[in-house]
């Protein structure tokens, strides 16, 4: 009978954070190393970070930096307690008020500058406005024009006889509904070395797929490594791969026809991912009228080679 991926292994240990010398997380999340030295404050490149921050913590940051301004222009306008016009001397609410209305280029209503100071910063406040407008534009404009990759990977590969020989299967599906063009795959081995001198290196092997080019990806593909003698993957099994810190890294990429811009996906299978003498589930089918389905619901399934 098929069973699936998450019966067998606990979402919580699915979540868990990846072996130590890994890379990427099984969900595909870059990991990020320790580096010592290195300067970690997040903003040192502002551009980066603005673009790669959640957009739960996006919109709070410009919120923040409205609000932040306008103090500061607040203050300046105090500077001058006679320079806005029935605004009350002294007031932050008053003159932080006038300075949104300006910033935002909204019409004034009762507050108006009146002395030479207040309107030199009108007209300094005013091209700050169309600075940090087209800023904010840009940014959000590059935030949402980012291609990405809907892809989704099985949680599980599997090693089972395929035409005799031992091969390495697992598979990916575009969940979106159009067509990824000239995709291809990668899939590298990746383990832990020590070197004859106590030296320790992380070694990466790309390995031999039977097929690594797709013109046309819009369902599902079922990606193949043979495991013969050529393999590095030959004769191990999953305490070899622990042993020495090893994992399969796949990487997919091609031209998303809509977007028409490359698209990029990975994901990471780790060794308690890798089942040997299991095969998945065929998940597709053709429908009486000659269409072809895909079965999502069992993506993740595999079936041991004895009950199959």
């Amino acid at each position: 009978m098929a069973n699936r991926l998450s019966d067998r292994i606990s979402p919580k240990n699915w979540r868990a954070a990846p072996a130590p010398g890994s890379y990427i997380t099984p969900g595909g999340m870059k990991r990020f190393a320790i580096i010592k030295g290195q300067d970690h404050t997040r903003w040192t490149d502002f551009y980066h970070a603005i673009l790669t921050i959640p957009w739960a913590l996006f919109i709070p940051v410009l919120g923040l930096f409205f609000v932040l301004l306008n103090s500061v222009f607040a203050l300046i306008y105090m500077l001058d307690p006679g320079g806005i016009a029935y605004a009350r001397p002294g007031n932050f609410w008053d003159a932080f008020i006038f300075s949104v209305q300006t910033i935002a280029s909204i019409n004034y209503s009762v507050m108006v500058p009146k002395s030479h100071y207040a309107n030199v910063v009108v007209v300094v406040e005013a091209f700050s406005g169309i600075i940090n407008l087209a800023l904010i534009t840009g940014v959000l404009f590059s935030r949402f024009s980012r291609p990405s990759a809907r892809i989704l990977f099985s949680q599980a590969a599997v090693i089972t006889n395929f035409d005799g020989v031992p091969t390495l299967m697992f598979r990916a599906a575009n969940q979106r509904g159009n067509q990824i063009l000239g995709a291809n795959v990668s899939l590298t081995y990746a383990w832990q070395h020590t070197t004859q001198e106590g030296l320790m290196m992380r070694r990466f092997r790309e390995l031999p797929l039977v097929r690594a080019h797709s013109p046309l990806f819009a369902l599902s593909w079922t990606v193949m490594h043979r495991v013969d003698e050529t393999s590095p993957l030959y004769g191990q099994t999953t305490e070899s791969l622990k042993a020495c810190q090893g994992e399969l890294i796949v990487l997919l990429s091609g031209t998303d026809e809509t977007l028409a811009d490359m698209v990029f996906a990975r994901h990471s299978y780790q060794p308690d991912r890798i089942l040997w003498n299991h095969r998945l589930v065929d998940i597709l089918s053709r429908l009486p009228d000659g269409r072809r389905m895909v079965d999502l619901t069992k993506f993740h399934d595999t079936v041991s080679d004895e009950t199959a």
